[in-house]
């Protein structure tokens, strides 16, 4: 790859970037970063051609950016540090999608109160089209909770607010059957954790939860035969204003688990370990809910 052909990539990077963290300034340095591990690649590698090298490039940018977004120490006064969105351009066929107009300054302000991995849910996804199970790899996340991270993030940019900030009926619904689930797990109780799951219901585990020998599976029964009995030292929280439930070790979080919730029953279980994603995470008591 020549230095033209990467400036040919620039754009649409500087662009994605730019979307992700709200600056101009700090998008240059992220996408210049990604060259410099792309060259770095091509020295390790003997300069083995990448096989989708704009689908490995926006990766690479995206990780890059999700890294930068969790690494933030506080939020900074947006005036001071977003500029005028630049336009969109239009991507080549290895993307498969077609990118968004051009976007204003007025939706990066809405960006900005999305939490790291919901922005990069939804950039990715609504913005620039890239399928849930690419999200699902650069998040390190399964792909229903890519698919409901951008869903929150939908909720908010096109209301204003999520419907998990709110006390509506629908989020005191998930509160209700997650907690009826942690419930009936620490009481052995098989049949209310089939009834409350999906027949298609999943666990799934981050690399940090694989590392540990975490349970995955696919379907109601194997899950519930799993969890019956168990999760005697889980509590119910609040994660990024969802009912979550964690399990701690001497007073740290070690794992949370994230549900998904369609129609009143669990398609999917997201154990999360990974340290930097856990501390990256507005975690608060459960009693506190209604005021999330």
């Amino acid at each position: 790859m020549s230095t033209e052909d990467f400036e040919a990539e620039r754009p649409r990077l500087t662009a994605l970037a730019t979307r992700m963290l709200g600056s101009d300034a700090e998008a240059e340095d992220v996408v210049q970063e990604a060259w410099l591990r792309y060259q770095r690649h091509r020295g390790e590698t003997g300069a083995a051609e990448i096989e989708n090298l704009p689908g490995w490039l926006t990766t690479v940018t995206s990780r890059l950016c999700l890294d930068h977004l969790r690494s933030r120490a506080g939020r900074e006064e947006l005036a001071d540090r977003v500029a005028e969105v630049p336009p969109v351009p239009t991507p080549g066929p290895e993307e498969s999608t077609e990118l968004a107009d051009s976007v204003g300054a007025a939706l990066v302000v809405v960006l900005e109160t999305l939490t790291p991995d919901e922005r990069v849910a939804f950039v990715l996804h609504d913005l620039f089209g890239l399928p849930f199970d690419r999200i699902a790899e650069v998040l390190d996340r399964s792909v229903p909770s890519a698919r409901q991270l951008a869903s929150r993030a939908r909720r908010r940019v096109r209301g204003g607010e999520p419907e998990a900030v709110g006390t509506g009926p629908d989020r005191r619904r998930r509160r209700e059957i997650v907690e009826a689930f942690l419930a009936a797990a620490k009481g052995d109780d098989f049949a209310t954790l089939l009834a409350l799951l999906h027949p298609d219901a999943v666990v799934r585990a981050d690399a940090a939860g694989r590392e540990m020998g975490a349970f995955e599976a696919t379907g109601a029964d194997p899950i519930a035969q799993f969890f019956a009995g168990g999760a005697q030292a889980a509590r119910l929280v609040t994660v990024d204003r969802e009912a979550a439930v964690v399990w701690s070790h001497l007073g740290r979080i070690m794992v949370v688990f994230s549900f998904t919730i369609e129609a009143d029953r669990i398609t999917g279980i997201d154990l999360i370990a990974d340290r930097a994603a856990i501390e990256a995470m507005q975690v608060g008591r459960i009693r506190d809910f209604d005021a999330g």
